[in-house]
This record gives C-alpha cells, sequence and structure tokens, in this order.
C-alpha cells in the first residue's frame, strides 16, 4: 500500500521543468553561509586595525556567527517543513542580505558584532532550505546528482573563503579594504531572491502545523550551552562560566528530549520527531558527520602555519589551499567509479582518502619539504570531494521527502558541532604543543601533531558511515 501512494504521489507531482534553474538558486543560499564564515578570518587582523579592538572582541566576530548558525539549524530546517521552504529561503535570504549591510557599514565593534549575530541566525534560516527543497524537488533518479552538487558547492564555499577574502582585501575595491568582504553579498542576493520567487516551487511538510516552539527553545539552548563554550573556552583559559554552561548541555538535551517525546505523543509536531531517530542508520550517519567535520580544525592549523611558520600574506596562503579545492571540485566527478568499486563503502574511501592526504601533510612538514605539499592538498580535497556527498545523500535521502528540512537542519547541525568541538579540542592541542615558540620549526611540529588527530577523527567517521547506502525505507 505505502508503494502504492508513493506511486500516485509521483504521478501527481511531476518533476519541475526548471528545478535546474532553481538549483542554481538554491546552490547560492547554500554557499553564502559557509563562505562568510571562513571569508572573515583571513579580514580579522585588517578590522582590528581599523576599530583597534581588542582580541576578545575579534573571537566574537567569529564565535558569534558561529554559535548562532550552529544553535538555529534544526529550527531553521523545521521552519520550512512548516511554512514553506521557498518563502522561508526568501525571508533568510534577505535577513542575511541585511546583516551583511550592517556589517559592511559598521561603525564600531560592537555594530560588527551585532551584525554577524544577525548574519548567523538568517543563514541559519536560508541554510537549511537549500538542501531540503533540492530533495524534495529532484525525482529520484536525479537525486545523487543534485546531492553531489550541493556538498561540491559547501565544501568549494569552505575553501573559497580564505582565498576570496584575501583577494577582496589585497584588491581593496572603491577603497573598502576588508568591508568588502560583506557588502559583495548583496549585489549576489539582489539577484538571487527575485529569480528565486520566480523560479521556486513551494514545498512544505504535507499536514503542516504549528512551530513546536517549546522544542525550538529547548535546543537553541542546549546547543547554546555545548557550543559557545567550546569556540569561546580555550580563547579565555576555560574560565568557571564556560564550564558551567558545559555541564548545563547535557540536562537541557534530556530536558529537550523528553518534551519532545510528550509532543509526539501528544500526536503533535516535535522539531525532531524520536521516532525519525528509528530509521535505520539514520543515528549513525549523523554521528559520522560529527566526526567527519573534525576537518574544520584543519583551516585553523594550516592557516597558522602558513602565515606564522612560512611568513605568507593572507593572499598567499589562500592560494596555498587551492590544490585541495581543485581536488574538492574533482572528487564528485570521479565518484561514480569509487561507487562502482567500493559500493556502500564509498563513503568511508573517501575519509580514508582526506585522512590518508593530512597524514601526507604532516610527513611531509615534519621532514622538511613542504614544496611538495600540494600533492598532499590535493589527495585532501579528492577524499572530501568524494566523502561529503555521499555522506549527504546517505542521512538526507532516508527520510521522508516532507522531513527533508529537518534532516538537513540536524545534517548540517552535527557538522558545526563537530566542527566548534574539534577547533576547540584539536585547536587547544595545536596550541599547547606550540606553547610560546614562534619558529617555522615548531609550528609545523604543532600542525603535524593537530593533522595527525584531525585524520584519526576522519577515519572513525569511515567507520561509523561504513555500509551506509541509499534509503531502504523511510519514517514519516
Amino acid at each position: 500500500m505505502e508503494r502504492l501512494v508513493e506511486r500516485v504521489r509521483n504521478l501527481e507531482l511531476p518533476p519541475d521543468p526548471r528545478r535546474w534553474t532553481a538549483f542554481v538558486i538554491l546552490l547560492t543560499g547554500a554557499f553564502l553561509p559557509p563562505l562568510d564564515f571562513f571569508i572573515v578570518n583571513v579580514a580579522l587582523p585588517s578590522i582590528r586595525q581599523d576599530f583597534h579592538a581588542s582580541a576578545s572582541t575579534m573571537q566574537l566576530i567569529i564565535s558569534g556567527y558561529a554559535t548562532t548558525y550552529a544553535v538555529m539549524l534544526i529550527t531553521g530546517g523545521r521552519l520550512g517543513d512548516l511554512y514553506g521552504r521557498r518563502n522561508v529561503f526568501l525571508v533568510g535570504m534577505v535577513a542575511f542580505a541585511a546583516a551583511s549591510a550592517l556589517c559592511g557599514f559598521a561603525w564600531s565593534p560592537s555594530v560588527l558584532v551585532v551584525g554577524r549575530i544577525l548574519q548567523g541566525f538568517a543563514a541559519a534560516i536560508m541554510a537549511p532550505q537549500a538542501l531540503a527543497s533540492i530533495n524534495a524537488i529532484f525525482p529520484e533518479q536525479e537525486k545523487s546528482r543534485a546531492l553531489s552538487f550541493y556538498a561540491l558547492t559547501f565544501g568549494v564555499a569552505s575553501m573559497a573563503g580564505l582565498f576570496l577574502g584575501g583577494a577582496l582585501i589585497a584588491l581593496d575595491i572603491f577603497g573598502l579594504g576588508w568591508r568588502a568582504i560583506f557588502l559583495i553579498n548583496l549585489p549576489v542576493i539582489a539577484i538571487a531572491a527575485p529569480s528565486a520567487m520566480m523560479m521556486l516551487r513551494e514545498t512544505r511538510a504535507e499536514h503542516a502545523s504549528k512551530l513546536d516552539l517549546g522544542g525550538a527553545v529547548l535546543i537553541a539552548l542546549a546547543l547554546c550551552a555545548l557550543i559557545w563554550p567550546l569556540i569561546e573556552g580555550r580563547e579565555h583559559g576555560w574560565p568557571t562560566s564556560a564550564i558551567l554552561m558545559l555541564a548545563a548541555s547535557l540536562p537541557l538535551i534530556f530536558l529537550f528530549w523528553h518534551h519532545e517525546r510528550r509532543v509526539e505523543a501528544a500526536g503533535r509536531d516535535p522539531i525532531i520527531a524520536p521516532r525519525l531517530l528509528q530509521v535505520p542508520g539514520l543515528k549513525r550517519g549523523l554521528l559520522s558527520a560529527f566526526f567527519f567535520y573534525a576537518f574544520a580544525a584543519f583551516w585553523l592549523t594550516f592557516s597558522v602555519y602558513q602565515q606564522g611558520g612560512l611568513g605568507r600574506t593572507p593572499f598567499e596562503a589562500g592560494v596555498a589551499i587551492l590544490p585541495a579545492a581543485v581536488g574538492f571540485v574533482l572528487g564528485p566527478f570521479v565518484s561514480g567509479h569509487v561507487f562502482r568499486i567500493f559500493g556502500r563503502y564509498s563513503t568511508a574511501a573517501g575519509m580514508s582518502l582526506e585522512a590518508a592526504g593530512l597524514f601526507g601533510t604532516a610527513a611531509l612538514i615534519s621532514f622538511g619539504a613542504p614544496e611538495f605539499l600540494f600533492v598532499a592538498l590535493f589527495i585532501v580535497g579528492a577524499g572530501q570531494g568524494i566523502a561529503l556527498p555521499n555522506l549527504v545523500r546517505a542521512v538526507v535521502q532516508r527520510v521522508d521527502p516532507t522531513q527533508s528540512g529537518l534532516a538537513s537542519g540536524l545534517v548540517n547541525s552535527m557538522l558545526q558541532i563537530g566542527g566548534a568541538l574539534a577547533t576547540a579540542l584539536i585547536g587547544g592541542l595545536f596550541f599547547s604543543t606550540l606553547g610560546s615558540s614562534t619558529d617555522e620549526r615548531s609550528i609545523g611540529h604543532a600542525y603535524s601533531i593537530a593533522a595527525v588527530a584531525i585524520g584519526l577523527c576522519l577515519l572513525v567517521a569511515g567507520w561509523l558511515s561504513a555500509g551506509l547506502g541509499p534509503k531502504k525505507e523511510v519514517v514519516r
């Protein structure tokens, strides 16, 4: 009976003839949030010099965005399921443009921090709709290719942020300096938002109800208590407040889960339906995403090695990462061949390749041969280009399209939480190993240890993802 209902549903909703044009617009919404996280890292010295701001304020510019983005992703995904993904996507995109303008024209560090928090909030509303809409508007035979390009966009944005930030500051367009990294979003959204209104088909859950406000507040508090101290704790020497917040995160998570079970038992729609996690392999896929994005710590440690150890400018450091970007772009194009060889172990194969590349960077730096880093970086990028699309597919396609907003919010949240934890712990390992040393050898040694730790996390992620493939059944 369920198969018959699914066939009837597919007959009633033929593929949208404009889906590939709409896809380009959706990718814009997927590209901007990770871009604006990484692009700011390169601009921090210029911002600090312009505002004469403290180091703690500079950290808030990063952590304010990262925390708000990670905390609100699950709720943002659910909003699209309930109120229409096109509508919520447009609201998020316009809000992102307004927040970017506030950042670009900020007249004080405090205004810039507020703008970054608002940017993170808008990004969390906009980003999940892209992945959820792709899952909803594409027929089954085209989903694999569309999700591969989505994952490619997500990863390329991360790498492009480092290069583009340095390039914009070096070019000093119209004398804007660092402000250009925010204002460049405005013309992009000025084109994308009207196009979205015309080209995107509205999709939502079949029986939309009201937002589970209690669940939204509880999950936001729980994630904030977990993520904020992870990002800020190391920078401030792990104060008591950070330890207390971390301690409070676990009870808040249990309270949230108890609330969700009650909401579901009452026949209402929770933020995260407990029965959703009964989908075979979903929990394993989400946990794999958590360990997979330990790779976020690579950007911090490799950037410090490039600029502090090798004495390169931000632009030169961005150029140095291009081999990884090339590998990432090419990775998805060979993923079909990888799948034919490794089947359901393709994700694990990509993660293992990425780990091998990281171990390679550590070996090359340890043996004093940084001129050959481009080879290892290419392998890192290729491995991620193979692994990320397969991982996203394995998670999102395991649930019904009506729940795809929630699934996209979940997988993005796990990536962000894993990245925050890895940056705090592996970043802490890097700086503890480095100590007060500033010479190239010491920084290279600290990076090598961090790279091995990241590689080990990727091997754990690969082990968790082993055997995960396209869905066999879904929970509605």
